[in-house]
């Protein structure tokens, strides 16, 4: 039995972010929400992610690649795209209001995520994005808000986890805003050395 639960997290490990993968008594099932696709496969074959080969491993990876539960590279965001993002969330943000929005979460970022962790060079390259874009932005003017949700809605529709944190300081009183993804944080958790304690956190697609 706890092979079996191991089998399965690992396929889901390697499996697309729109892809949930599901333990049947005989096997388990892929639901490919996007396409409405399903796909069954027998238990023998999801032991082959904790127990098989390394060939027997790649064949079936090669095998879910082409029927499209799979993938091999990340979906990456253009930097014009993170621009446009960060653009509408900051309208957003002005026009509902921060709480409205973070209600809203769900709606653009999936509660599923793959359990491997964005590589440093792959954060930082968001990172740089979100506030080389927010800086030139005469709209959002290096507005924590707006950084950090558009970085958690765009790591999370990658399939990677996020944690959305909202912080208070108390001497002077300010709030500050900010999202980790595997010990990384856009903005930083501590602009300009100063500390906030943070009063409310979202890890899983909205309030």
């Amino acid at each position: 039995m706890a092979e079996d639960i191991d089998a399965v997290a690992a396929m889901a490990r390697v499996l697309s972010p729109h892809c949930r993968v599901t333990r049947m008594s005989d096997g388990a099932l892929i639901a490919d929400w996007k396409r409405t696709r399903f796909l069954g496969l027998a238990m023998t074959e999801v032991q082959k992610f904790v127990s098989g080969s390394p060939e027997e491993r790649a064949e079936l990876i090669v095998g879910l690649t082409r029927a499209g539960c799979a993938t091999g590279r990340r979906k990456k965001h253009p930097d014009a795209g993170v621009g446009l993002w960060l653009g509408g969330v900051h309208l957003l943000i002005r026009t509902l209001g921060f709480g409205r929005v973070l209600r809203l979460l769900s709606l653009a970022a999936p509660e599923y995520a793959r359990a491997d962790l964005p590589s440093a060079q792959e954060f930082g390259r968001l990172k740089r994005a979100v506030q080389s874009h927010s800086g030139r932005s005469w709209l959002v003017n290096g507005d924590c808000k707006s950084e950090a949700v558009t970085a958690f809605v765009l790591l999370r529709r990658c399939g990677l986890k996020a944690v959305l944190h909202v912080g208070v300081r108390e001497h002077p009183f300010a709030l500050h805003a900010w999202t980790v993804s595997g010990g990384l944080c856009i903005p930083d958790a501590d602009p300009r050395g100063h500390a906030f304690t943070p009063v409310l956190s979202i890890g899983c697609g909205g309030l």
